[in-house]
Formats: structure tokens, sequence, C-alpha cells
């Protein structure tokens, strides 16, 4: 299996999704305190980051 830069950016876009996902899901669920709140702004940041990687793909 042949690993371009395409690639790469779908695998790496896939996981800050899930982990995204699962920072928020940690914050939401998880811890009652503010530390949720801190756990959420990490997930959405991961998902903004994601969100840049499937941007690019197929420009770089």
């Amino acid at each position: 299996m042949a690993m371009n830069k395409n690639t790469v950016l779908g695998w790496a876009t896939f996981i800050m999704i899930i982990m995204g996902l699962l920072l928020i899901a940690l914050g939401a669920f998880r811890y009652d305190d503010i530390a949720g709140w801190g756990f959420g702004a990490v997930g959405v940041g991961f998902l903004a980051n994601a969100w840049v990687f499937s941007s690019l793909k197929g420009r770089v």
C-alpha cells in the first residue's frame, strides 16, 4: 500500500476527528468540574485542525 501525501493527510484527519470527539465526550460525561471545559475546548481544537487537514488534501 503506497502512502502518498493525500493518504497521510486522510489518516491524520481521521485520527484527529476520533481524538476530538473522544476529548469532547470526556469533557461532557466524565469531568463535571472546570476540567471538563478544558477537555471540550481541546476537543474542538482537534476538530478544527482536522478540518484544516481535510481541506489540504489534494492541494499539497
